[in-house]
């Protein structure tokens, strides 16, 4: 378990998060189009894996902006951003950001993506949602840099997640 902070009251997770070195656990999660995607889905790519808890959060908003602008182009990477947001709302939340360089995923239908990457809030006013996370993996799989936000209310720190790709 992990402890982070939610408008600077305690929270706990599930447990710690993938770690340099780790390999990617699989997942399955629904796009914007109610397809199931898995890890296989993306084999071969750089994956930033953009964890957190809603889109309709304004930092969780702008973390999608800047992966987007940043790393949504970069050759032969994925930016993955992965909510319990239906797809419904991530798809509304794309098309009215105009989002094209990165893939929404949610983890409404399955409720499992916690099980491998052990970020879900166990405690506290966000209870059952992601905590802020972000995970570089090579095309391997290999986890090249992790990240647990600490302070839900805080961006991640681009730049280190990005220097990993």
């Amino acid at each position: 378990m992990a402890q982070i902070t939610l408008g600077g009251k305690p929270a706990n997770t599930s447990g710690n998060i993938p770690q340099k070195g780790d390999g990617l656990k699989d997942f399955k999660l629904v796009n914007p189009s109610m397809e199931t995607k898995t890890l296989n889905d993306y084999k071969g790519k750089k994956l930033v894996l953009n964890i957190f808890p809603s889109v309709d959060t304004g930092i969780c908003a702008k973390s999608v902006h800047e992966f987007n602008k940043r790393a949504g182009s970069a050759d032969n990477t994925m930016v993955l951003n992965i909510s319990k947001d239906l797809p419904f709302a991530q798809k509304r939340f794309c098309g009215a950001e105009g989002l094209e360089n990165v893939e929404m995923l949610s983890d409404y239908r399955f409720n499992q993506f916690d099980e491998g990457y052990h970020t879900q809030i166990t405690d506290g006013a966000f209870e059952g949602l992601m905590s802020r996370v972000v995970i570089v993996a090579d095309e391997n799989g290999t986890v090249q840099y992790s990240e647990q936000v600490p302070e839900v209310g805080q961006e991640p720190d681009y730049e280190s997640a990005l220097k990993h790709l």
